[in-house]
């Protein structure tokens, strides 16, 4: 039962080097936070299941991505096949802030015509007294992209699962909307082949209201 799903969403971690994302990633699937890890080399992969209603279980299955330039071309393999993201910054680093943009645009560029549900991130919410960037500066610039935002702590669990949580029923939700379709060759969400089942059989019983599976 443990492997069992009915959805599988690809989500992308993005942002720089040092802001948390695998922290964020660790806290969530694993339950622990790590106080120093070693930075991501390439791209390193998490897996967790959740029920987004009941009797619907989705496979998360994360992209850990690595900061820094010299692995840029590493990751930007992956952005085509992911459904969504976590962009993510340091609120205790103002330079990680005005770096978002730069990966909203590059991402948003290369999965043209198709388009990657994102929500940004303020991570490190336990660092009060360091903080560099304002909750409303914060907002302004996920309003500006069109983004959800939420602030984190891998470190207090604050939000952690919450981030996660918005981000699945974001991507869920714009599926059965029919706003997001599988397609060939593309492998940011499927669908198993027991939900494939069920889908055609409702679409059978009731024509107008088909799955994107």
């Amino acid at each position: 039962m443990d492997s069992f799903w009915h959805y599988q969403f690809r989500i992308i971690m993005l942002g720089d080097s040092t802001v948390g994302k695998t922290s964020l990633l660790k806290r969530y699937t694993e339950g622990v936070f790590i106080d120093f890890i070693n930075q991501t080399v390439g791209v390193d992969f998490y897996v967790q299941f959740v029920e987004v209603e009941p009797g619907v279980r989705v496979k998360l299955q994360f992209w850990d991505t690595a900061g820094q330039e010299r692995f840029r071309s590493v990751t930007q393999s992956y952005y085509r096949n992911s459904a969504g993201g976590l962009l993510v910054f340091d609120l205790a680093n103002r330079t990680s802030f005005e770096h978002v943009k730069n990966w909203h645009e590059e991402v948003m560029e290369r999965v043209k015509p198709h388009k990657i549900i994102f929500i940004l991130v303020g991570h490190k919410s336990d660092l009060v007294e360091e903080r560099e960037v304002s909750v409303e500066e914060a907002e302004k610039l996920a309003s500006t992209l069109g983004l959800k935002y939420i602030e984190t702590s891998a470190k207090n669990n604050n939000n952690v699962e919450n981030a996660f949580a918005v981000l699945t029923m974001s991507i869920y939700e714009s599926i059965t909307k029919g706003e997001i379709t599988l397609r060939e060759g593309w492998d940011g969400v499927k669908c198993s082949l027991t939900q494939m089942t069920e889908s055609r059989s409702k679409a059978q019983k009731a024509p107008e209201q088909t799955c994107p599976c």
